[in-house]
């Protein structure tokens, strides 16, 4: 039960007034920093500007609290922004809460479940994948904005968008893009004067100021949007059927995914950051809470994000209390200043995420793999990046996997292999071999299997075959770690094959997986346990005794 007890229990049992001290500025800093990250992320999902905030507060808080890190910050991502948007689109508000709801209940379940540790079982190619196609997906979604392009509705598909973008090239907005650059200069700049203050808060305060005290013609969030509420955010439970449900089992299941996934990278990263390990279960169960709640309060999918984690490990924060006092700090900003955040400029917030979707993208990795990687990884990052693209990140995860787990197989199964072995008087035999070889009967045969025997390689078993003279078949399996219901089937006609010709089967050196498998399926009785010997010299030597 200790993997699944929340890390704050933990680090309460020590902590010192010195540690409060560091985890409230801590706390303090990455809330300034989430504050317009989570906006924009709002934004750019197609949501109200408040649902990023009422993420980032109610997910944040249910995240350090009940979660498995003792410094991961939760709240909106942009991995999550083409799903969210591709829900909002089809199935609007209500279908994205039941989606995140749904998605919490999964996360919860896979925690229970102690599936933390399964999350390692996603290839890395499907990773770096969807990760640049989601980069490539959000940059291209912020041109309109950062261009003040004047349209009305934005298509949802990635081609469409482009040539929407392409059509409504002659409405650039010339004021917004000068003020969209110049946005983008500060947040690089910046980082050379400081870190202890993020460019993307400075750039948004240059930038408002500039637009609103100069009178630009630039839209804001508050031309946009209209007045924003200050209100904290209201329970409300969402119009449910089954109907609905079932058309957000597999977008949530992938929110699922996507947020274990990035929460238990998140967490990879701060360990080492900290020299810390944290509990995988209890981080499943922190973010699936997190994102039951967010829903619940009108909020939207949310995951541990590594660069809020990274800014609160630099700021001095070590446990989750610095994730709480974030999750505060961003509910007194709601309350007191949310009214000013509607002049923003649209523009800016469009900048913040060009830089964001810049970052995200590990174009370095990306082309190392297309040049080292196998032929069948480089499908499945291909594969998956232009499936998150041109498609959803829905498709691309569901169909990444299976196209992964089938290459797998594929190897998996290059890798099983019969071979028969020769006798010493045979032609190609060197004398080195045959100085290591049994001198053998020729009315004795010995196949040697290795490697996995699953359904994917079960025919390779209906290899051994036998000659005019052959009384005995040997079959050694020391190199055979496993064993499928599929290749029973296999040695299961090879059995009957071999009692119709009167040929006794011997087995030497069953391993312990396929040993227990033959004993289930009732093979061992079927063939006679005496029939099965502990290596090889015992088994020839049984051969030969049924031979004379």
């Amino acid at each position: 039960m200790n993997e699944l007890k929340p890390k704050l229990f933990d680090v309460l049992k020590d902590y010192t007034r010195a540690q409060l001290v560091k985890d409230i500025i801590s706390g303090i800093i990455v809330a300034i920093i989430a504050l317009p990250l989570s906006i924009a992320l709002a934004i750019a999902s197609g949501v109200s500007p408040e649902q990023g905030l009422y993420t980032a507060i109610i997910a944040g808080f249910f995240i350090s609290f009940f979660g498995g890190s003792r410094v991961q910050i939760g709240g909106p991502t942009a991995a999550f922004v083409v799903i969210i948007y591709g829900i909002v689109t089809e199935y609007g508000t209500d279908g994205l809460i039941v989606a995140t709801i749904l998605a919490g209940i999964i996360l919860v379940i896979m925690g229970f479940c102690r599936f933390g540790s399964l999350i390692k079982y996603i290839p890395y190619t499907i990773t770096t994948g969807f990760t640049c196609g989601i980069a490539v997906t959000l940059f291209v979604g912020q041109l309109k904005d950062f261009f003040g392009l004047s349209m009305e509705s934005v298509p949802s598909e990635f081609l469409y968008k482009v040539i929407a973008y392409a059509t409504h090239i002659n409405t650039i907005n010339w004021t917004a893009t000068l003020i969209g650059v110049a946005a983008v200069a500060i947040m690089l700049v910046w980082p050379k004067v400081t870190d202890k203050i993020p460019g993307s808060l400075v750039a948004i305060v240059i930038t408002t100021l500039v637009v609103y005290f100069a009178g630009l013609p630039v839209n804001t969030i508050g031309s946009v949007y209209g007045e924003l509420s200050s209100s904290f955010p209201a329970f409300h439970v969402p119009d449910i059927s089954f109907g609905l449900i079932q058309k957000m089992l597999s977008p949530a299941f992938t929110i699922a995914i996507l947020a274990g996934i990035e929460s238990l990278l998140s967490a990879v990263v701060s360990d080492g950051m900290i020299g810390d390990t944290h509990k995988s279960n209890a981080e499943l169960i922190g973010q699936g809470l997190g994102n039951i709640f967010s829903g619940l309060f009108g909020g939207i999918p949310a995951t541990g994000a590594i660069a809020r984690t990274a800014a609160n490990v630099r700021n001095g924060g070590r446990t989750p209390i610095a994730g709480i006092v974030h999750c505060i700090t961003l509910t007194i900003i709601l309350l007191a200043l949310m009214p000013l955040a509607a002049l923003i400029p649209m523009t800016t917030l469009a900048a913040v995420l060009l830089v964001v979707a810049a970052n995200m993208a590990d174009w370095t990795s990306f082309a190392r793999l297309c040049k080292t990687a196998p032929k069948s990884d480089i499908i499945v990052l291909v594969a998956t990046f232009l499936l998150t693209v041109f498609f959803d990140l829905v498709v691309a995860i569901e169909i990444g996997v299976v196209l992964a787990a089938l290459l797998f197989m594929k190897r998996m199964a290059e890798t099983a292999d019969v071979t028969a072995w020769k006798y010493v008087d045979e032609p190609d035999v060197t004398p080195g071999e045959a100085e290591k070889m049994r001198d053998i009967p020729h009315s004795i045969r010995v196949f040697e299997i290795s490697g996995p025997l699953f359904f994917a390689a079960a025919d390779e078993i209906l290899h051994i075959n036998s000659g005019k003279s052959t009384k005995a078949v040997v079959i050694r399996m020391r190199s055979v770690p496993a064993i499928d219901a599929s290749a029973m089937r296999s040695l299961r006609e090879l059995a009957d094959r071999a009692k119709k010709k009167n040929i006794t089967l011997i087995f030497s050196h069953v391993n312990e997986q396929p040993m227990s498998v033959m004993e289930k399926d009732g093979f061992i009785e079927y063939v006679g346990k005496e029939h099965f010997l502990p290596n090889i010299v015992e088994a020839l030597d049984y051969a030969e005794g049924i031979v004379k």
